[in-house]
C-alpha cells in the first residue's frame, strides 16, 4: 500500500506559537510510520515557511527540537495552484522546480490567528490540497468567539450574557461602555482577546478597578474584546469528530489549581486536574453531546472541534463557551483524551481525521467549476 504523504504545519503568527509546537510533536509522533511519511512544516513568527534540514528524530521528536529546526529550516512556498500541491523551494520562481515536495494531505496544527481562522485554509483551498480540520468559514467563525456566540444563540444554544468591545470604541468612550458592562453584567466578568485562544490575553475581573486593565491587557492580542459574564461551576469539554454526520464524545471536566484555566495552568504547571469521563448524569452526559453537536454544526464546521462548555453549579444550567476547530494536540489535550475514553486511541483518531480530510475533499471536488453559456450566432460558449 502507497504511504500518504502527510504535511504536519506547526508554529505559525500567533501568540498561541509555542502551544502549537508542543501539539505538533505529539502528532507527528502519533502518524503511523507504516502508513504515512511526515513532512515537518514550519511557519515561523515572522510567517517565514520552512522545511527541517534532514530528517527528525520522530519518536524522540519534542517541541525543542522543532524550535530548533524552525531556526534553521530552509525557505519553501505552496504555490496557490492546483496543479502543483507541492512545497517548493523559496527561491524558486518554475513551476514544478527540481526539488519540489508533493503533499497528498496537510494536517494543520497551528492555534490562533493565521493558522485557525480560515487564513492557511483559504491558501490549502487554491491549492486543491485536502487538510483536516474546519473549512474556511468554519475556521474564521470559530475563531471570532463574539460572532460565534451570536451563531450559538440564533441556533437556541445557551450562552451567558456578554459585552463585545472594539479598540476604536474603547479608545473614543471608555467611560460609556464600563457603565455598559456595569448594566448588563455584574461581577466577577471574563475579558478575553475575541481571536485568540489557549486562555492567552484573558483576566478574571472581580472589582470594577479592575475592568480597564483587563481590557487594555485583551486589547494587545485583538482589536475586539469579549467581556463575558462569570459562570461559578464546573469546566466541561466534548470533542466532536465528523464531516456531514458529526458524533460527540463522552464529556470530560477539567479541575484547574488556580482561580481559572488561564495559559499558565493549562501549560505551564503541572496541577490541573482531568477527571474522564467525568462524573455526571446520564441525562447530562446526553444534553452535552447533543449540545456540542449543535454548536459544531451552528458554525459549519468540519472534521474536528472540541466544545466548552460551563455547568453552573447553583442552577445546574448549560451555558456553551467556546468551540475550537484546532483543538490541543499535547499529551495531556482533552480532545485526544476525550476520544480516548469513548474507544478511540490517539493513532486511530489521527487516521480518521485525514480520512474524513480526503472525504471532504472528493466531495468538493464534485461541484461544477464551470458553465456553458448560448452564444449569439447559435453555438455554445464554454467558460
Amino acid at each position: 500500500m502507497k504511504k500518504l504523504r502527510v504535511g504536519v504545519l506547526f508554529g505559525g503568527r500567533s501568540g498561541e506559537h509555542e502551544v502549537s509546537l508542543v501539539s505538533a510533536a505529539s502528532v507527528l509522533r502519533g502518524l503511523d510510520p507504516k502508513k504515512y511519511l511526515t513532512v515537518p512544516i514550519g511557519i515561523t513568527k515572522q510567517g517565514r515557511w520552512v522545511l527541517p534540514r534532514g530528517a527528525l528524530p520522530t519518536s524522540e521528536l519534542t517541541h525543542a527540537v522543532l524550535r530548533r529546526a524552525l531556526a534553521g529550516g530552509s525557505g519553501v512556498l505552496l504555490p496557490a495552484e492546483p496543479a502543483e500541491a507541492s512545497l517548493v523551494p523559496a527561491e524558486s520562481s518554475t513551476p514544478s522546480p527540481p526539488g519540489a515536495l508533493h503533499l497528498d494531505v496537510v494536517f494543520p496544527v497551528l492555534h490562533g490567528t493565521y493558522g485557525e481562522d480560515g487564513t492557511v485554509q483559504g491558501l490549502l483551498e487554491l491549492a486543491d490540497l485536502p487538510y483536516v480540520g474546519a473549512g474556511v468559514l468554519g475556521s474564521a467563525l470559530g475563531m471570532d468567539k463574539e460572532v460565534a456566540k451570536r451563531l450559538f444563540r440564533q441556533a437556541g444554544l445557551p450562552v451567558a450574557n456578554h459585552v463585545a468591545v472594539r479598540r476604536h470604541e474603547w479608545e473614543k468612550d471608555r467611560r460609556g461602555i464600563v457603565k455598559a458592562v456595569r448594566r448588563t453584567l455584574h461581577f466577577p466578568v471574563f475579558t478575553k482577546p475575541a481571536n485568540l485562544g489557549s486562555s492567552v490575553g484573558i483576566s478574571k475581573v472581580c472589582r470594577l478597578a479592575e475592568l480597564a486593565a483587563a481590557v487594555e491587557h485583551a486589547f494587545e492580542f485583538d482589536a475586539k474584546v469579549l467581556v463575558e459574564q462569570g459562570i461559578i461551576g464546573r469546566e466541561i469539554e466534548v470533542s466532536v469528530l465528523g464531516n456531514e454526520e458529526p458524533v460527540a464524545s463522552v464529556p470530560g471536566e477539567v479541575i484547574p489549581a488556580r482561580e481559572f484555566y488561564d495559559y499558565t495552568a493549562k501549560y505551564l504547571e503541572d496541577k490541573t486536574r482531568f477527571v474522564v469521563p467525568a462524573r455526571l448524569k446520564p441525562r447530562q452526559i446526553r444534553r452535552f453531546q447533543a449540545l456540542a453537536v449543535a454548536a459544531f454544526r451552528a458554525l459549519e464546521c468540519e472534521g474536528m472541534a472540541r466544545v466548552d462548555f460551563l455547568l453552573q453549579r447553583r442552577t445546574g444550567k448549560i451555558y456553551v463557551n467556546e468551540l475550537n476547530t484546532i483543538p490541543g494536540f499535547t499529551a495531556i489535550s482533552m480532545y485526544p483524551k476525550l476520544w480516548e475514553a469513548s474507544g478511540l486511541p490517539y493513532p486511530a483518531l489521527l487516521d480518521r481525521l485525514i480520512e474524513l480530510a480526503l472525504a471532504r475533499h472528493r466531495q468538493k471536488n464534485r461541484r461544477r467549476t464551470s458553465i456553458e453559456l448560448p452564444s449569439k450566432r447559435g453555438g455554445v460558449l464554454r467558460e
